[in-house]
This record gives structure tokens, C-alpha cells and sequence, in this order.
């Protein structure tokens, strides 16, 4: 609203006329609501121009160092870019699987460690292009693990293949038939930016829950969202470790295991 410089139209001065609204701005109550009210800041928000791949406790690509002219991970812009080769090979599984991943989540240097019984929630947007394909076998994009131990794969977020559809899928990988609680059909969700937000708390009967957003921001519309407790997922003494990348296994068809990428930004991560 414009107020005269010299007086307002109903005869008060500007003066006047600020100290009323000023007033009234303070006697009206600001109400929070609950959930910005309680939102735990983030413990983990990494700068990929400032923290680069130090953000993380290590990347896994290349081991068997048989490509050291290729970049597998790497800050590109505002973000993380995962590539991947079709001949690609990890040195676990006997040459039946590749990866590029990176594992853990550090801050100022330290690991950020997620224990039995705790409450931590996860965001990031990602980008799946159209060369990143649903397959027959496993290619996970999110897993959890326990580092000591090596167990799991716990929960996951992978693209399968169920004939000619392709889906995208939150799943209690460790549990018996590893179940889906959350899917959604992968095409409509590639080449675009899309949010991924986990709840995760640890333990044997542990609790998880995924929604996929299409799109960013916190009025995206949901494209898929679930949860599951009695999740086998245990930091068997240790902790639990998300990772993230492409990890998957080559005897999918050929015409699935493609040059490929995945893109990541807007890391965050908060307990409680």
C-alpha cells in the first residue's frame, strides 16, 4: 500500500500510520508449524564445489585399476557425477558386476555414523538419464551397509525390469523375497531432476520409509512413497553406512547394461 510522504488519505500522518502497523505486526502471533518447528538441522550438507569427493568416507569404482584414464566420480557444476562403462568390471563377484560408488557420510572431516535405534533421514535430488536402465538383475542406486562386517545390502533403492516396464523401488533387500515399500514406473522420472527422502532407523527389526518426488522442492508431487518396519537392517556393532552410485550385475541383457551415468546434489542428513 503507498502512503503520502505528507500524510496518509484518511488524515493520519506516515508516522502514525508505520507505528500502528508496527504494532499490529507485533501483537499478531507467528504460529510454526509443527514440522518446521521440530525439523533437526542438518548434521551432513556437503558443498560439492567446496567439500568435492572429501565428503564422503571413500569411493569404490575401478578397483581392479583397469581403466586409469576414465573419471568415475567426479564434481560436475552443482553436482556429482557417477560414470560408468559397459566393460566395467568390479573385483568382487568373480567379473559378474561393475560399480561406481561412493560410501559414508563425513563432516568436518568425520564420519557421520548411524547406529541401532537411531532416527536419521536422508534427502538428495537425482538424475537418471535415459541411458540408466530398469534391469532383470540387481542395479542398486542406494544401499546400506555395515562396514565391519560387510553385511547387507540392507535397504536399497533399485531400478528393475519386470518385462517391458521399468520401475524404480525402495526395497528391504535383506528380507525375505526382498520387498518393495515403495515403486514407481522409472521412464516418466528420467532426464529430470527428482528428490529421494529416506526415514531409516537401524536395527534387526529395524524401520524404513522412501518418497520419490517428481521433481524438487517440497511441493513436488509424490511418485511413490511407502514404508516398512521389522527391517532387517543392523549395525551388528558397528553402524550403518548409506551408499550411493550404480552397482549392479552385467548378466541383465545387453541391451541394459549401457555407458551410463547418474547424477546427485542437495546431500543432507539428520538424526533424531
Amino acid at each position: 500500500m503507498m502512503i503520502d510522504p505528507a500524510r496518509h488519505p484518511g488524515g493520519v500522518t506516515r508516522r502514525t500510520a508505520l507505528r500502528t502497523l508496527a504494532v499490529s505486526a507485533l501483537a499478531t502471533p507467528i504460529v510454526l508449524s509443527p514440522l518446521a518447528a521440530a525439523a533437526p538441522a542438518p548434521l551432513w550438507h556437503p558443498d560439492p564445489a567446496k567439500d568435492g569427493t572429501k565428503a564422503f568416507e571413500g569411493v569404490e569404482a575401478d578397483r581392479g585399476h583397469q581403466h586409469p584414464d576414465r573419471r568415475y566420480v567426479y564434481v560436475e557444476g552443482d553436482h556429482y557425477r557417477f560414470d560408468i562403462w559397459a566393460d566395467d568390471r568390479d573385483t568382487t563377484g568373480g567379473g559378474d558386476r561393475q560399480r561406481t560408488e561412493v560410501k559414508g557420510m563425513v563432516q568436518n572431516g568425520s564420519a557421520l555414523k548411524m547406529r541401532d535405534g537411531e532416527k536419521w533421514t536422508i534427502s538428495y535430488e537425482m538424475f537418471v538419464p535415459s541411458t540408466l536402465h530398469g534391469t532383470s538383475k540387481f542395479t542398486h542406486i542406494f544401499q546400506t551397509k555395515t562396514p565391519s562386517t560387510n553385511g547387507g545390502p540392507w535397504v536399497t533403492l533399485d531400478l528393475t525390469r519386470d518385462g517391458g516396464r521399468e520401475l524404480i523401488q525402495a526395497r528391504a533387500y535383506a528380507n525375505p523375497g526382498s520387498p518393495s515399500f515403495a515403486s514407481a514406473a522409472l521412464d516418466p522420472l528420467r532426464d529430470k531432476w527428482i528428490t529421494v527422502e529416506w526415514t531409516l532407523t537401524p536395527g534387526d527389526k529395524g524401520a524404513a520409509a522412501c518418497v520419490i518426488r517428481d521433481g524438487t522442492g517440497p511441493d513436488a508431487p509424490v511418485a511413490a512413497r511407502g514404508g516398512r518396519t521389522g527391517v532387517k537392517m543392523p549395525g551388528q556393532g558397528d553402524y550403518v553406512r548409506p551408499k550411493w552410485g550404480i552397482y549392479r550385475s552385467v548378466k541383465s541383457a545387453k541391451s541394459d547394461i549401457l555407458d551410463t551415468h547418474l547424477l546427485f546434489r542437495d546431500f543432507q542428513a539428520s538424526r533424531g
